[in-house]
């Protein structure tokens, strides 16, 4: 694989991970409205006919956001959706475990390729960008297997997002911790 070059410009590659109702998509919305540029609001959950939670869940996200976002939803093209914001946008993406979820039925070749495609644009985006992923696997080893691949390939892949992100922030409890800056990175073996 070809070194992958860095962008000409400082910008920001924000990951911002924690447990259910913890306040992620809070604080990433007020990083992005910190940033003070255009933001791009990338959806990645799919409305579920019937389910009236979950059209809940997504209903209180679209009433939170300002009027001025542009919001997409993108359940599983995010990598070109990333290529394709302005350089001048801030990107907000919310949320990585939805994606993942849309995508979990792919064989282990194809997932490969999309995560790879998507850690890639990540990377390569001139604009700043805000990660939220759900933390899962601070629980018992799901007893099925579709369980521990959800939770196997989102722990992977947050990994290796925080490997090329600017700031890493644990959200947990309505705290919000910056983990590149207190916390020591893990060699992968």
């Amino acid at each position: 694989m070809a070194a992958v070059s860095q962008p000409s410009h400082q910008r920001q590659l924000i990951l911002i991970t924690g447990p259910a109702r913890s306040g992620k998509s809070e604080w990433a919305e007020l990083q992005a409205l910190q940033s003070q540029k255009p933001v791009t609001y990338i959806a990645t959950a799919q409305h579920i006919a019937g389910d009236r939670d979950w059209q809940q869940r997504i209903q209180r996200h679209q009433e939170r956001r300002p009027t001025d976002w542009q919001t997409q939803e993108v359940p599983l093209h995010l990598a070109a959706a990333i290529r394709q914001t302005q350089q001048s946008h801030c990107l907000l993406i919310d949320s990585l475990g939805t994606w993942l979820a849309n995508c979990l039925e792919f064989e282990e070749c194809r997932w490969q390729h999309q995560a790879d495609e998507l850690v890639e644009s990540l990377h390569q985006s001139p604009c700043d960008i805000i990660v939220v992923s759900e933390e899962t696997g601070w629980g018992v080893v799901p007893a099925y297997e579709l369980g521990r691949r959800f939770r196997d390939r989102l722990g992977s892949l947050s990994r290796q997002i925080g490997t090329v992100a600017t700031h890493v922030y644990l959200v947990t409890g309505g705290y919000a911790i910056d983990l590149r800056q207190f916390g020591t990175p893990v060699p992968q073996v």
